[in-house]
């Protein structure tokens, strides 16, 4: 049994896992599941997600890596399955991250936005960690940032006591300035969509080095709101992927201003997941802008 194997059988992969065909190797829990490597006969390693009950986030993750995968700009690992027990990638071996990495992660990177969507939204619903993540399309940026992105989430943070009555009130008000400061317009671009650092590993796949992507949770959204990701909670030669990728494909004046517009959305998503603690954090990029 071998990748050929897998990729003609993908049907396969849960009844050669329940056989002990599959050498299989624990890295650990993750919330509802478990991550592992697997090994084939061959010695060719797999990485797989398993979840203890059936659920929509990894064939929503599998759909997300194909859509990437097809505009053909990022790195990838391969997807075996993706269903609602189970995914299996590739396996990427870490490498220590350069700037010549970097510098191509960031044209690349480029590459990937200018694929560019039909509409700010997708087609399907998607999943960001545990929670729904609303993709109805619209016809602005925007309008798709605030109604589908922030006001959910904020609500949410709200209600569960992440965010203080007075705090959410702040992030109100600055989201009825999100037109106003949004920045020029600009078309839909293919977007990772989850783009922190975590989610971006220096390596290699078989022969192929370069910096690999995973756990996306594509749509067609603002190129920015990747880029500010990625500023989050910093990145190796952050400075170098963005240069490169300016070059490339040059940003809007005052894209550096837009930082916190754009990390509004992740920092909701972390008041909504990990409580208060990021309260401060969020009310500190809404008033940002």
């Amino acid at each position: 049994m071998d990748l050929d194997y897998l990729r003609a059988h993908p049907e396969t992969i849960p009844r050669l896992v329940e056989h002990q065909r599959i050498r299989i190797t624990p890295l650990g829990g993750a919330k509802g599941g478990r991550v592992e490597r697997w090994t084939l006969d061959d010695g060719t390693s797999l990485f797989a997600k398993v979840t203890a009950e059936p659920s929509a986030a990894l064939p929503a993750e599998g759909r997300s890596l194909r859509r990437l995968t097809d505009a053909g700009a990022v790195r990838i690992p391969e997807v075996f399955t993706a269903v609602p027990e189970m995914l299996v990638t590739a396996w990427v071996d870490r490498t220590t991250p350069t700037a010549a990495g970097a510098g191509e992660f960031g044209r690349r990177l480029a590459a990937l936005h200018a694929t560019g969507e039909p509409t700010f939204g997708a087609e399907t619903d998607g999943v960001l960690a545990t929670l729904p993540l609303p993709n109805t399309p619209e016809p602005d940026w925007p309008t798709f940032y605030v109604k589908h992105r922030c006001e959910p989430l904020l609500r949410r943070a709200r209600d569960g006591g992440a965010l203080t009555a007075g705090q959410a009130s702040t992030i109100d008000a600055a989201l009825a300035r999100v037109p106003d400061v949004a920045g020029p317009p600009e078309p839909p671009a293919r977007l990772h969509g989850d783009l922190w650092s975590g989610n971006v590993l220096p390596g290699r796949v078989g022969d192929v080095e370069g910096w690999w992507l995973i756990d996306p949770a594509t749509y067609g959204g603002h190129r920015e709101t990747d880029l500010a990701m990625l500023a989050l909670f910093g990145l190796p030669f952050l400075e170098t992927v963005l240069a490169a990728y300016d070059e490339a494909s040059p940003l809007a004046a005052g894209w550096g201003e837009r930082v916190g517009l754009h990390q509004l959305f992740p920092l909701l998503v972390h008041c909504v997941l990990f409580g208060s603690s990021y309260a401060s954090r969020t009310v500190a990029a809404a008033t940002s802008f």
